[in-house]
């Protein structure tokens, strides 16, 4: 059994490629039940017509992410990352598993009382996402920023994937009796097999990666206690790293980057504005028919996706905090573009529009994430990372809030 107190440089890291791969899987993970949710939102719609589904089931989760993530932030030093991974995938599984033994066990009827259970495993989800989107991003924060890269590319790739099977999915049980509800079933049924999936890849191999296990002897060594379970799980023996009061105080890692947290947040309150409420609801009726709000939810998947791989090519990556705040501060141009573009313009122009609103989201959410905790311990950028994933967890909850007034205005005029 090795120390964690050995960390030289290796000459040789391996297991790299393997661990970009492993955190794409995870991040896949860590939102495919969700946008599962979100992806067979026409189907609720259908079961639920008077309840806003897309909007109501959104405002629900985060909440509980938000309170669940603000606990676990604030005792982040103190909580053991593999049990707080582990349980927010096992919590993801079973809540996904749920949903499909609800239906069948209601017949896909609609009524208060299934409405109110999917709410209820609609908040087990919002826990989920903030033990494991909090947890990896700050065990991410103190490896190489192409981990945080890859994990982030798979969050997208979930919204991806499920676009994209939903539409596969439609075309093949458009014409069946019942169709929509055999479809939104198997996307229950395959989401709930990749949250086991990530179960088995975190629990037995990720930690027993040689490049993951350096970056977490590292941290140790720096004073971070929240690597002991998953060092040993990889047969490394954790000593006592750098006292406390060696570290910064969130409070001073706050302050020093409240720029790149306000960031976070004013992208995702533009972004959950508008994403997936506005979408489904208040488009209007186009040549497209039913697959309206089906290709724009596809297209901001996609394009979030791909955007999520441009700051790999480094002369693209926007590095500038002055520069990316300017650019956060402009894509709110976004609101009175979408608001015109749904009264007057055709789906040519709307579906333009969605596009760019993916490829923005993607692309400044991965500068800020893979720039924020450069230069930092790693006890530090792991609590630097958790708090920005609030702060992103929080620009999300406004923008669902907000995105009420759009129902608000379109009753009033």
């Amino acid at each position: 059994m090795t120390t964690a107190g050995e960390t030289g440089v290796p000459a040789r890291l391996e297991g790299k490629s393997k661990a970009m791969v492993f955190c794409w899987v995870l991040g896949l993970g860590s939102l495919v039940a969700w946008n599962s949710m979100l992806t067979i939102g026409d189907y609720y719609y259908k079961v639920f017509p008077h309840y806003h589904p897309s909007r109501v089931l959104t405002i629900v989760y985060q909440p509980f992410a938000i309170g669940t993530l603000a606990i676990l932030t604030y005792h982040e030093s103190k909580v053991d990352t593999r049990k707080r991974n582990i349980i927010g995938y096992i919590l993801f599984t079973l809540s996904t598993l749920f949903l499909l033994v609800l239906d069948l066990a209601t017949s896909g009827k609609g009524g208060v009382w299934p409405y109110f259970g999917i709410c209820v495993l609609v908040a087990c989800f919002g826990v989920a996402d903030a033990h494991v989107q909090g947890g990896m991003v700050g065990d991410l924060s103190f490896m190489c920023p192409e981990f945080m890269q890859s994990f982030f590319a798979g969050i997208a790739a979930s919204g991806a994937l499920t676009s994209g099977m939903r539409l596969i999915t439609k075309a093949a049980f458009d014409k069946a009796h019942d169709g929509l509800r055999k479809g939104a079933m198997l996307f229950l049924a395959i989401s709930t097999f990749f949250e086991f999936i990530c179960i088995i890849l975190y629990a037995t191999w990720f930690a027993k990666i040689p490049i993951v296990k350096h970056y977490r002897s590292k941290a140790a060594s720096e004073g971070s206690k929240t690597v002991s379970a998953d060092l040993a799980a990889a047969g490394i023996q954790t000593q006592d790293g750098d006292s406390k009061e060696d570290r910064l105080s969130k409070k001073q890692l706050l302050f020093q980057n409240i720029d790149y947290a306000i960031d976070l947040y004013l992208i995702y309150v533009l972004t959950l504005t508008i994403f997936p409420g506005f979408l489904y609801e208040n488009t209007g009726t186009h040549q497209l028919g039913s697959w309206y709000a089906l290709v724009l939810i596809a297209m901001y998947n996609v394009w979030d996706l791909i955007s999520r791989y441009i700051p790999l090519i480094g002369w693209l990556k926007l590095e500038s905090r002055k520069g990316l705040l300017i650019v956060i501060l402009a894509r709110f141009l976004l609101v009175p573009a979408f608001y015109f573009t749904a009264k007057y313009g055709d789906q040519g122009w709307m579906i333009m529009l969605v596009s760019f609103l993916g490829l923005s989201n993607g692309y400044l959410t991965v500068c800020v994430m893979t720039v924020a905790p450069k230069g930092y311990k790693g006890p530090e950028q792991n609590a630097l990372g958790n708090l920005l994933v609030l702060f992103l967890l929080g620009g999300i909850f406004s923008g669902v809030s907000l995105g009420w007034l759009w129902i608000i205005h379109h009753d009033k005029f």
